[in-house]
């Protein structure tokens, strides 16, 4: 049977939207990821209730939040340059079993009746250091399992990915919480970690080859900071990661206290605004994948840039959770199509032999910027309310975008 037109453009463009699946490591790979980032965010949303529920302090909330980003600062541009050195492979295997245990041990502080809000702070802490070596092993380990061809499809459908991820497990954190206590969330995090190394263990990856050793930690570090500072988009693109970090995403923090307090919900709620924010950002991943190498980067990073305040001003005055979640699908579009197509546009232009180190500077710029960013959020919102929080950190990513936007127009003209 012959296609039509219609038939053959339809099919044409889902396989470029899943172009980076016909690698059977990625499949792999992206399988097992979302497996356990599902889990993860399950962790993530009941751990911001359950403190939330012990501490009734949306400063705390801002706690835990900084606690779980800040080891980013201290030894996220280390673990750049290890993920240069060793088998990225290697990394993220003992950085996911670090994690895993200490789900397990959560788990049982709550199961035990033992949990206190410290317990919290000082797991979360841990689960940063983790991460903090997990997350650019992570970036650079996908020009691992495709072909260059196909690096800016993996990177989009890494960020779909994630944000599925985002979707499923809040909601169904929300009602296992409900139903059978966090301490369930917990187990099933701790358990979906076994998907990602099994993943891992199967792949069949070329032998790894470390870049080169000249000089000192301190001088290939100096290496990876010296490219960014003079290559004018990367440094554009990470600085504008940061202002994200610090004043977009971040309000995330507050959901557990804008559900009850502004909203008058539960746990469920919580669970909902995660999950309508992370419905968005899947649907921008898509959406970038869809367009593959047809994708006008900096047009598309452009307008997300706008959505993505305005989206977030709209959300402080909305009082009605269906246009609060609406509003939540448009915030985490385009904070997506801004942090993938930051992404794509700093990975296509990074040599390989720094790709570790570079793509670690670009991860400390917005996972260092959310500790700093919850921190503040939360204390903003003890003394002046969460709406008011949230349409000052707005105005502040409105202005950042303005100034590239009136300063800088070459950033969208990049592909």
């Amino acid at each position: 049977m012959r296609m039509n037109p219609g038939q053959f453009h339809a099919a044409a463009t889902v396989q470029q939207t899943f172009a980076a699946l016909r690698h059977p490591n990625y499949r792999l790979w992206f399988l097992g990821q979302l497996v356990s980032l599902a889990g993860s965010w399950m962790q993530t949303t009941a751990q911001g209730f359950l403190i939330f529920e012990l501490t009734k302090s949306p400063a705390f909330l801002g706690y835990v939040g900084f606690a779980a980003g800040i080891p980013s600062w201290v030894f996220i541009l280390y673990g750049g340059v290890i993920a240069d050195r060793v088998p990225r492979r290697t990394l993220i295997m003992v950085a996911q079993s670090a994690m895993m245990v200490l789900a397990f041990m959560l788990a049982g502080l709550v199961v035990t009746g033992l949990v206190q809000p410290w317990h919290v702070l000082v797991l979360a802490l841990l689960n940063g250091v983790a991460n903090a070596f997990d997350a650019p092993a992570r970036q650079a380990f996908v020009v691992e399992l495709v072909e260059r061809d196909d690096l800016t499809n993996a990177i989009a459908l890494n960020s779909t990915m994630f944000n599925a991820a985002a979707v499923v497990g809040p909601a169904i954190a929300g009602v296992v919480y409900a139903l059978l206590g966090p301490a369930w969330c917990f187990t099933i995090n701790g358990l979906s970690y076994l998907a990602v190394i099994a993943a891992l263990l199967a792949m069949r990856l070329p032998p790894f080859l470390a870049t080169p050793r000249v000089g000192s930690t301190t001088d290939q570090l100096r290496l990876g900071l010296s490219y960014v500072k003079g290559e004018h988009a990367t440094r554009t693109l990470i600085l504008n990661m940061a202002v994200v970090g610090l004043f977009g995403i971040s309000l995330v923090t507050l959901f557990p206290a804008w559900s009850v307090n502004v909203l008058g919900g539960d746990v469920r709620t919580n669970g909902l605004l995660l999950s309508a924010r992370g419905l968005g950002a899947m649907s921008g991943a898509l959406m970038i994948a869809s367009l593959g190498q047809r994708a006008a980067r900096g047009r598309l990073w452009t307008i997300g840039s706008f959505v993505l305040p305005v989206a977030m001003a709209a959300f402080a005055a909305a009082r009605w959770l269906p246009l609060s979640l609406v509003l939540l699908v448009g915030m985490g579009w385009g904070f997506m199509v801004v942090a993938n197509s930051s992404n794509a546009l700093v990975q296509t232009r990074v040599p390989d032999e720094l790709r570790g180190r570079v793509m670690s500077v670009f991860t400390l710029t917005f996972f260092g910027g959310m500790p700093l960013g919850s921190l503040l959020a939360g204390a903003m919102a003890q003394r002046i309310g969460e709406p008011i929080t949230v349409l000052i950190n707005a105005s502040v990513v409105l202005l950042a975008s303005s100034l590239i936007w009136w300063r800088l127009p070459y950033i969208r003209k990049l592909r």
